[in-house]
C-alpha cells in the first residue's frame, strides 16, 4: 500500500513540475511576443509567416514520404500486394457507387441538394389541391394566396358559380372570377382566408434538362373519388409559340381529363406550370414565369355573370329561383319565397336543405296550362356527400305570387324523375 502511494506522489510531483514549466516558457513566450510593444505588429506577421511555411513544407514533405510509402508498399511482399490490390478495389467501388448516386440524384431531383427538401412534398401536394367544380365542366385549382385560388380559364368557363372542393370533401363557392381566356387562366376568390393551402412559385427557366417534376389533379372530375392524383415524369424544355401568349414547359407526365388547372411542381415543392393540356403522353403547363406576369392583369370581362329578374315573369322568377341555389346566393333565393310559403320554414331550416347542392341546371320552363301565376320546370342538380357526386333530376310546377311587384315562389308540386331517357330533356 505503501509502495502504491509512493508512486502516485512521484506521479503527481512529475505532473506538478511538467505543469510549471509548461507554464513558465508560456509566460516567456507572451512576453517575448509582446515586448517590445513596437515590435509586436512584426512578430505576429513574422511569427504567422513563419509557423505557416513551417507547417506546409511539413505537409508537403510528410504527404510525399506517404505517397512512396504507398507505392512502394505493394512491392515489399506478396501479402502487401494482396491487400494493397483488395483496397484498390473497395475504393474503386466506392468512387463508382458515389458517381451512380450522383447521376441519379442528377436525373431525379436536378441536383443534389433538391433531395434533402423532397421529403414528403407529394403527400403536401395532395392535401392542397383542390377540385375545382361547375356545371359544365371540372378540373382542379391550388391556392396562389390565402384567398384566391387558381385554375384554367376553361375549367370555369360558362360557369358563373364553380365550388372548390377541399381534399376532406368540404367546398366553397368563390365570391369573386377574374381571369385571362387568351392565356387560359382564371383565379376564384373566395371568402375567408386558407394560408395553409398556398402554395409558392418558382421560376421554371432555372430547372435541369430531365428533371423530375410532379403533377397533381384529380382525373375524371367528380366521376372517380379518392385523394388527388399525383404523377411524376421529365422536365424536357420551355416551349413557345407565336399563337399562343403564354410559354409552356414540356413533359412526359401524361395529363388526364379532370387535372386541368393542377399544380406542377419541383421536387421541393415549388409551383412551375399549370396542368393544362396531353396528347399522346406528352403534356403541356403553362409556365409559372407567365402566370405571375399575367396576373395583374386579370379581369372579369370574360367571365359570365348571374342575371336574374324575378320581376319580369312567372318563368323568370322560378329560373331566378334556381340560378340563385346554383350559385349558392342563399339570401336572394330566401328573398324569393312568398309570405305564405315562410308560414312553414326558416332561413336556416330552408338553406340546410341544399347544404349538398353543388350545381342546379334548369333545362326547361314554360308556363303550366296557359295558366297565369304557374310555371312548369324541369331541372337537376349535382349533389355532394363529402366524397362523391349524385345527379337527380326534377320536373313540376311551381305557383308563384306577386308581391312587392316580384313574383315569388308560393306552393311547389316537384317530384324527382328516375332515370330519365334522352327525350326527357328535350320535351316538355
Amino acid at each position: 500500500m505503501n509502495y502504491i502511494n509512493l508512486y502516485f506522489e512521484r506521479l503527481a510531483r512529475r505532473i506538478r513540475q511538467k505543469a510549471r514549466s509548461f507554464i513558465s516558457r508560456f509566460v516567456k513566450y507572451i512576453r517575448r511576443l509582446l515586448f517590445p510593444l513596437y515590435l509586436f505588429p512584426i512578430k505576429i506577421i513574422t511569427y504567422t509567416a513563419y509557423y505557416i511555411t513551417r507547417f506546409v513544407i511539413k505537409f508537403i514533405f510528410a504527404f510525399i514520404s506517404l505517397v512512396f510509402e504507398m507505392v512502394l508498399y505493394p512491392f515489399r511482399s506478396l501479402k502487401n500486394f494482396l491487400k494493397a490490390g483488395f483496397f484498390v478495389v473497395i475504393i474503386a467501388y466506392l468512387f463508382a457507387s458515389i458517381f451512380v448516386i450522383t447521376d441519379y440524384l442528377g436525373k431525379e431531383y436536378g441536383y443534389i441538394g433538391k433531395f434533402l427538401c423532397s421529403y414528403g412534398a407529394e403527400n403536401e401536394l395532395q392535401e392542397k389541391v383542390v377540385r375545382v367544380v361547375g356545371g359544365y365542366s371540372e378540373g382542379s385549382g391550388f391556392f396562389i394566396d390565402k384567398d384566391r385560388v387558381l385554375t384554367n380559364f376553361h375549367v370555369i368557363a360558362d360557369e358563373p358559380s364553380p365550388k372548390i372542393i377541399f381534399p376532406d370533401g368540404q367546398f366553397i363557392t368563390p365570391k369573386a372570377i377574374i381571369g385571362d381566356s387568351d392565356a387560359d387562366l382564371a383565379v376564384l376568390i373566395v371568402e375567408g382566408e386558407y394560408s395553409d393551402f398556398v402554395l409558392e412559385f418558382l421560376d421554371p427557366f432555372v430547372l435541369y434538362k430531365n428533371e423530375k417534376l410532379i403533377a397533381a389533379g384529380y382525373p375524371l372530375g367528380t366521376e372517380i373519388t379518392g385523394n388527388a392524383t399525383v404523377i411524376e415524369g421529365n422536365y424536357f424544355d420551355v416551349r413557345f409559340s407565336k399563337y399562343y401568349p403564354v410559354s409552356y414547359i414540356h413533359t412526359d407526365i401524361d395529363l388526364a381529363g379532370g387535372m386541368s388547372g393542377g399544380p406542377l411542381i419541383e421536387r421541393c415543392g415549388k409551383v412551375v406550370g399549370v396542368n393544362t393540356m396531353s396528347i399522346s403522353g406528352q403534356s403541356l403547363f403553362i409556365s409559372s414565369f407567365d402566370v405571375l406576369t399575367k396576373l395583374p392583369d386579370f379581369n372579369d370581362a370574360n367571365i359570365v355573370k348571374i342575371e336574374a329578374d324575378p320581376s319580369i315573369s312567372p318563368e323568370a322568377a322560378v329560373e331566378a329561383f334556381y340560378t340563385y341555389l346554383k350559385a349558392r346566393k342563399m339570401e336572394e333565393g330566401f328573398a324569393l319565397l312568398s309570405e305564405n310559403y315562410l308560414l312553414k320554414t326558416d332561413f336556416e331550416e330552408w338553406t340546410a336543405r341544399f347544404m349538398d347542392v353543388l350545381d342546379v341546371e334548369v333545362y326547361y320552363t314554360e308556363r303550366f296550362e296557359d295558366s297565369a301565376d304557374t310555371v312548369f320546370i324541369k331541372f337537376s342538380t349535382k349533389t355532394w356527400d363529402g366524397m362523391d357526386v349524385d345527379y337527380h333530376y326534377y320536373e313540376g310546377t311551381w305557383e308563384t305570387v306577386l308581391e312587392d311587384n316580384i313574383y315569388k315562389m308560393n306552393e311547389s308540386n316537384i317530384k324527382e324523375v328516375y332515370k330519365p331517357d334522352w327525350s326527357w330533356f328535350y320535351t316538355s
